[in-house]
């Protein structure tokens, strides 16, 4: 992989370095916002990874975060942050970050996500290649459909606008199995590919948002199932 990690903590970026080179990736160091965004800009297809830290110099992380987005909507970003409150982390994954990693952290820890993130861009990748044709809907009902080619998902003929790969990912993963209810463990390991290290708030946060833009166009269709997780059910749409 070609990794762009924007981090002002030098010694953190050294440490990493070691890791990545051990990985056989090629990683480039900018050490505030502003250089680490200009170095994305130069280049946007260069990149398969971006780690972005919250605290930066010059920009901050959310801003940086949000100017990527608007270039590239499918760069795999995981956010790294001192901050340990909720908030902070929901802010940066409506941002358009896929993942966040709490500092201080293991650097088996970070580099095991980055592995993660990058088998399910590859996943995506591979599944576009395959797919036919464009009209193709991989998922159809009388009021939804998803084509995974052109990454596009309506309710009622509506689009449902702006979602990210990773909200995407998500809505797909319910909605091919409709009623089925996935807890937020499962949902990590299906759409995330984590199994032992996991944060459950990642999953909310993106329901949270997938909600807000589908609500956009019409009913919900991600059920709540208290106790248990979410599942996907358009059987109450009019």
């Amino acid at each position: 992989m070609n990794i762009l990690m924007i981090e002002d903590n030098q010694s953190v970026s050294e440490m990493m370095q070691m890791f990545f080179l051990n990985e056989g990736w090629e990683a480039t160091f900018k050490y505030d916002g502003k250089d680490g965004l200009d170095a994305f800009l130069e280049n946007p297809a260069h990149w398969d990874m971006i780690t972005l830290d919250l605290n930066l110099p010059t920009m901050d992380g959310m801003v940086v975060g949000r100017e990527i987005r608007k270039i590239s909507s499918t760069v795999p970003i995981i956010m790294l942050t001192a901050r340990d409150s909720e908030s902070d982390q929901v802010i940066g994954l409506e941002m358009g970050a896929d993942d966040y990693v709490t500092k201080p952290f293991s650097p088996l820890t970070l580099i095991a996500r980055m592995k993660a993130l990058h088998r399910r861009s590859e996943l995506v990748d591979a599944k576009e290649e395959a797919s036919e044709s464009d009209n193709h809907f991989d998922i159809q009902t009388e009021h939804f459909k998803m084509n995974t080619k052109t990454r596009e998902a309506y309710l009622d003929g509506q689009l449902i606008e702006g979602l990210t790969p990773k909200e995407f990912d998500l809505l797909f993963t319910l909605a091919k199995k409709p009623r089925q209810v996935f807890s937020r463990e499962q949902l990590l390991e299906l759409v995330w590919d984590y199994q032992y290290f996991g944060d459950e708030r990642t999953v909310d946060a993106h329901i949270k948002k997938l909600r807000q833009k589908i609500e956009k166009v019409g009913p919900q269709v991600i059920q709540t199932v208290w106790g248990v997780g979410y599942k996907f059910d358009d059987s109450g749409v009019a």
